[in-house]
């Protein structure tokens, strides 16, 4: 079976396409004898998440360290949701590993696996074939009941906290903090990159005695000219080059970074040339990616009120542009209202796309809300974001700004049009 082969087969497996618990994935995982070898950091959160792990990997790589990284979801090739010192795995590691999954599931009577827990056990299988020296693990949604959560992290990182996937997680903050911080450990060391973390989630690593340190209580950071300084439980660490990676957050992710390694530094001591060469060196598509050339290209993966809060701040941070045109898809479970309201003073154009799947808004659904919120009307429509995009793009003038936002897919088709242009 090629690579294709096997994700058509994993996405027939079962009938929900999300089915949070851990018996399953638990089950296969003894079967398959699934232990960390190496110090494993398991990273949850509402946002940040992505930016999160790619800093960690990079510093580690900078470091000299061989490190596995799992993440999701992914813009072009599912090979890039596991990668190895740095790189997407081939097609061949993955399907040895889908491969090993599915004779275990077949050994333990056919157990039904979501796609992204079959996955998840097929990206430990392609860590396990392999001398690392670190694991790093991104939560698919929640914590508590993720696939990823059946493993036994050394430290675990929670970046923020808001409202998203609330039909899975509970209609409130408090609720999603709870869930969020079912990643912690007993006694193992829990980082909380949200200043005003949920009550529930103090209470919950409490009870479980968590070793918590929330940001602006227990670490931190110092804006200075030109760069910026982290303030931690084992020390200050001072002339840090402000990271890659674009927006006015990122500073808390690195410290939530800075502070885990910290906690697994005597496993893994990294030197101050390693992290500034990580945070200097850091890239990851679809988080405020700003793509050279005129108009203007911004492409954010932002797809929930507090991302697209963000969002609006890094746009307004950007050099002057006479007008933002936005091309705009999203899943129909989503706060579409949401993050239309955290945009509508930043965007002169909206461009309201239609994405695959059954689960994404129509075109025309989003364009109902958009002038529901008072943003003009009527909006043209499109099938498609990249039909979209081609509409900006020919209207723009130079010294515009497209803005390409909403939802993976939405970055994922643009993307994909941009890179046969390129060729």
């Amino acid at each position: 079976m090629t690579l294709v082969d096997w994700l058509a087969f994993i996405e027939r497996q079962h009938a929900q396409p999300i089915a949070l618990g851990l018996d399953r994935v638990r089950s296969l995982a003894r079967v398959l004898d699934q232990r960390p070898t190496c110090p494993l950091i398991l990273v949850g959160g509402t946002n940040g998440k992505g930016s999160t792990c790619a800093m960690l990997e990079r510093i580690l790589l900078a470091a000299g360290y061989r490190v596995g990284l799992y993440t999701s979801p992914h813009l072009l090739r599912y090979n890039e949701r596991v990668r190895i010192g740095g790189r997407p795995v081939g097609d061949e590691a993955l399907c040895a590993g889908f491969a090993r999954v599915e004779a275990a599931r077949v050994s333990r009577g056919d157990t039904p696996l979501t796609y992204f827990e079959f996955g998840t056990l097929c990206a430990w299988e392609v860590f396990a074939a392999q001398p690392l020296d670190a694991i790093i693990l991104e939560v698919g949604l929640g914590g508590r009941l993720d696939a990823t959560n059946v493993y036994d992290p050394d430290v675990a990182i929670v970046t923020g906290i808001d409202l998203d996937h609330m039909d899975y997680l509970g209609p409130t903050r408090e609720a999603i903090g709870f869930e969020k911080a079912g990643i912690f450990r007993a006694g193992r060391p829990a980082i909380c990159g949200d200043a005003q973390p949920p009550q529930r989630l103090l209470d919950h690593a409490a009870a479980i005695g968590a070793d918590l340190q929330v940001l602006g209580r227990d670490f931190g950071f110092e804006r200075q000219e030109g760069q910026w300084q982290f303030r931690g439980r084992h020390g200050n660490r001072s002339g840090l080059a402000f990271p890659a990676l674009r927006g006015n957050r990122q500073l808390d992710n690195a410290s939530c970074v800075l502070a885990a390694l910290d906690e697994v530094r005597e496993r893994l001591p990294v030197a101050m040339q390693d992290i500034r060469r990580g945070l200097a060196e850091v890239e990851l598509s679809g988080r405020f990616q700003v793509l050279p050339g005129r108009p203007a290209i911004v492409l954010d993966v932002a797809h929930n009120p507090q991302a697209a809060r963000v969002l609006a701040d890094n746009l307004g941070s950007m050099a002057f542009h006479p007008r933002t045109w936005a091309v705009f898809g999203m899943m129909r479970d989503k706060d579409v209202a949401g993050v239309v309201e955290a945009l509508r003073g930043r965007v002169d154009q909206w461009l309201p796309a239609t994405l695959a799947g059954p689960r994404a808004a129509s075109a025309g659904e989003l364009a109902e809300i958009l002038v529901a919120a008072g943003v003009g009307g009527p909006l043209p429509t499109f099938a498609s974001a990249s039909a979209a995009f081609a509409y900006a793009h020919k209207e723009a003038g130079e010294d515009d700004r497209i803005l390409v936002f909403g939802s993976f897919l939405t970055v994922a088709d643009v993307l994909r049009v941009l890179g046969r242009a390129a060729a």
